[in-house]
């Protein structure tokens, strides 16, 4: 995914570079070519960011189930 996003960042600084002014050349790479790529890169993105979330609450719980339990090692020493 990520040579497809540097592959379209490179067209779009080159369409930027032959634009007449800096200006033109800076609003046609914001608009064509990092503005819709960062949108891309983010939605593709959002599978792996809920899974990392799911799997940070499930060690969060698991923690909590477990210092509950220690309570009673630490009675008996």
């Amino acid at each position: 995914m990520y040579i497809i996003a540097i592959g379209w960042l490179y067209v779009t600084v080159l369409v930027a570079a032959n634009e007449p002014s800096v200006i033109a050349g800076i609003v046609s790479f914001l608009f064509y070519g990092l503005l819709p790529c960062g949108l891309l890169l983010w939605m593709s993105g959002s599978k792996v960011r809920r899974q990392r979330h799911a799997y940070r609450e499930k060690l969060l719980a698991d923690q909590r189930l477990d210092d509950g339990n220690r309570g009673d090692a630490e009675a008996d020493q």
